[in-house]
């Protein structure tokens, strides 16, 4: 049963950011389940996702701009008869002071991790709501939308507006059988989290303060959107998925260790 309902044979997947780190191991999850596989970017990859025979499709878009967003998913859905699932996973930002960031950065942050989602979310219900089955729509947030985003202040607040763009779509686009879900994910390993977290001892570090004792893997947040796109989650809409291995530790907890400590 299980194998029967993860079978995307004929199923036409759009993946945004596609060609790397959590993007790329969503597409490769739906490749191995047999789906037709879309990703799309600024600029080609120097390789496509692929799982065995099965490689997906490169398009270029920018997915900050409304006219390409459209343009791309009436071209998939010309090329391909339709389109089945939308995972809008493009997004990122770098760490910066929030007193003296740039209007333009702040501008090209919430563009790319929110207003890029809104623009894709249009043209998926353009090409899905006649569709007998309709569509899933699934976005990819960030546990950045749920607590303080000091120095990425732009990627949180625009992270938690896609938590609620989730749910109001959600809520107005349920008659047409269209599903709006996130997920809200927390540290992942990719390709450049060496860099980023200080090497492989930085990471097992990191691991180590998460209550599963690792920290995520794309393919963790892939297996989520298989769920979300699948008959399984049939009656799933409108929902926000926390996939962080238990939640970041509160910091009172080792303060309260070292007061105890210290009156000891």
């Amino acid at each position: 049963m299980a194998d029967a309902v993860l079978n995307f044979s004929g199923s036409r997947i759009l993946v945004t950011g596609g060609t790397a780190g959590i993007g790329r191991g969503i597409a490769e999850a739906f490749l191995e389940c047999g789906a037709t596989v879309i990703v799309c970017g600024r600029s080609d990859p120097e390789e496509r996702p692929s799982a065995g025979a099965n490689v997906a499709e490169f398009r270029k878009c920018d997915v900050r701009q409304a006219d390409q967003c459209h343009g791309l998913i009436q071209d998939i859905a010309r090329d391909h008869g339709g389109l089945d699932v939308l995972v809008n996973n493009a997004g990122g930002g770098p760490e910066v002071d929030s007193a003296t960031c740039s209007a333009s950065l702040i501008e090209k942050v919430i563009q790319l991790n929110l207003t890029a989602a809104f623009f894709m979310s249009q043209a998926a219900y353009a090409a899905m709501k006649d569709q007998p089955e309709g569509g899933s729509i699934i976005n990819i947030s960030s546990v950045s939308a749920v607590r303080s985003s000091p120095r990425t202040a732009a990627y949180g607040a625009a992270k938690a507006g896609l938590l609620n763009l989730t749910e109001s779509l959600a809520m107005e686009w349920g008659p047409q059988r269209i599903r709006v879900n996130a997920l809200i994910v927390g540290l992942v390993t990719t390709e450049n989290s060496r860099e980023h977290y200080g090497g492989e001892e930085g990471i097992k570090r990191i691991g180590a303060m998460l209550p599963l004792q690792r920290m995520g893997r794309p393919r963790d947040v892939a297996d989520a959107c298989l769920y979300l796109a699948s008959p399984l989650a049939a009656y799933v809409s409108g929902a926000k998925i926390e996939i962080h291995g238990g939640g970041e530790k509160p910091v009172f907890l080792d303060l309260a260790q070292i007061a105890r400590g210290s009156i000891g």
